[in-house]
């Protein structure tokens, strides 16, 4: 991993426009967990690659989950990020889309240097997903009639689509067997889905210093999760006026954060997605049989034990 830092700090360096380091800077050396970058790391080595590209891989999905943060930052009016202020609050809109941009940019010309136009078209397929979930998200989030299977066909867009390319490039760039290829995929997109509840239970119940942002923050943001979503299925009348004039209409008042989660409660809405997300970690650990007996085998399981082991 300290080879792939070395290759961001690189990659993040600009000759003629210092705001794109000192932007990047600010969010990559936040202290994120890598999970991504981790991943092609791990199925490369564990599937016997000894080459230079893996390195060049991970650089790359990190480059793309640091350009969708500071996006996403700026969609969402977001002031708080791994703990520390966002880098459109810092600096502005404006340079938080632009470095954005740049970072895209940057993922691209790494990720040719392998020479691999399979894993090319991969991680294009994957950003491609990525800006799709978004959007969808965006038409969906404040809409009462999403259902649970939106739900997840945004979540593998914006989340898991990157975890699930990292896995499945690091498998590739070893040339492992084809079934081992999509057993990495589907780790990864399974472990992107549990990673995504984890994050929206939290939003309900977490701390503010152990989840990078404020409590609360996905309903102000008026974003129907998993858990809403789950509790507006089973509201009474007086609970699904309270969601329409809240998450549909945007009218918040003092109190209201109290009253979801005591609904939430009600309906037993956080323990059935934290039952959801226990299911897709069991699901992760599942789809890696194929691989070959590996310390970093073991690895991976863990990693999916440790993303749903704050919601246990």
């Amino acid at each position: 991993m300290d080879r792939v830092n070395v290759l961001i700090r690189e990659r993040m360096a600009s000759e003629h426009a210092p705001r794109i380091p000192e932007v990047t800077a600010h969010l990559v050396e936040a202290g994120g967990k890598r999970l991504r970058p981790m991943l092609v790391l791990a199925a490369a080595r564990m599937c016997g690659y000894d080459g230079p590209f893996h390195i060049h891989l991970a650089a790359t999905v990190e480059f793309i989950h640091t350009a969708t943060l500071l996006h996403d930052d700026v969609v969402d009016e977001s002031a708080q990020r791994r703990g520390r202020p966002t880098a459109n609050l810092l600096w502005d809109n404006k340079s938080s889309v632009l470095v954005g941009d740049y970072l895209f940019a940057r993922s691209f010309q790494t990720m040719v240097e392998p020479g691999r136009m399979d894993v090319l078209d991969v991680l294009c397929n994957a950003s491609a997903t990525i800006a799709e979930g978004e959007v969808l998200q965006l038409t969906a989030a404040q809409d009462l009639a999403t259902t649970e299977a939106i739900y997840l066909q945004v979540v593998r867009g914006k989340t898991a689509a990157l975890f699930a390319a990292a896995a499945e490039v690091g498998g590739m760039i070893a040339d492992a067997a084809p079934e081992q290829v999509k057993g990495l995929r589907d780790y990864g997109d399974a472990l992107g889905i549990a990673f995504q509840i984890v994050d929206d239970l939290l939003d309900y119940g977490g701390v503010a210093e152990t989840i990078g942002k404020n409590t609360g923050d996905d309903f102000r943001e008026r974003k129907l999760t998993l858990p809403v979503i789950k509790a507006v299925a089973l509201a009474d009348a007086e609970e699904r006026e309270f969601w329409d004039r809240t998450i549909a209409q945007g009218d918040q008042r003092d109190g209201d954060l109290d009253k979801a989660q005591a609904i939430l409660a009600r309906h037993g809405a956080l323990d059935a997605a934290r039952a959801d997300a226990l299911a897709w970690a069991d699901r992760a650990k599942a789809a890696l049989d194929p691989l070959p007996e590996h310390t970093l085998r073991g690895m991976l399981v863990d990693l999916a034990d440790y993303v749903v082991a704050r919601i246990r």
